[in-house]
Order: C-alpha cells, then structure tokens, then sequence
C-alpha cells in the first residue's frame, strides 16, 4: 500500500526542546503540537483536542529549530513508530510546513 501514509495537522507549537545532531551529524528537532478542531464522526460533531508528537530531521529540522512555540502552523508529513519496541506509539515526522501566523 504505497503512499498511504500521509498526514496533514494544523495547530499550535507547544514544545521545542534543543535541536540535538545524529552520529552522523544530521539535525534532528522534536516537537510537540497542540491541535483542536470540530470533527463530523457518524453525523455528529465531535470535539478533537490533541497534542501530536513530532520530529524534523535534517534542513526542515533546522527551520523548525528557528520557530518559537506558540506559532500557529500547518505540518506535512508522515507517521513512524517511536522505535522498533514502541510500534504502537507513533510520532509525526514532518516532512515541510508553513506558518499560518
């Protein structure tokens, strides 16, 4: 099922701890984003209130790494397991984003 992984989120910058390097040198900058929206689910509104763990590496790491939290922004990206022991929590990697504010 190529391609099937793909996620789109607006919200909040609610996190952004210290950009940290790889081994090898490559950027890696976690995040938190705080979202919250009104969802339809079986015909009725549903209220949604998330805060999403994220993660860019390399040169979109770097420009996450410039942002400061309390920015609105919209994420492209996928999802991954936090490891390979934690298959079931998952973790967005962002692939490019914009700013909304």
């Amino acid at each position: 099922m190529p391609d099937r992984n793909k996620a789109i989120l607006g919200g909040t910058l609610i996190e952004l701890p210290p950009l940290r390097y790889t081994p090898a040198g490559i950027p890696v900058q976690h995040c938190v984003i705080s979202h919250e929206s009104s969802q339809e689910e079986n015909g009725k509104p549903r209220r949604i209130n998330i805060e999403v763990e994220a993660v860019a590496v390399g040169t979109v790491g770097l420009a996450v790494n410039r942002l400061t939290t309390g920015q609105q922004l919209k994420v492209r990206g996928f999802f991954a397991a936090v490891s390979q022991r934690q298959r079931r929590r998952l973790v967005l990697h962002i692939n490019e984003f914009e700013l909304l504010n």
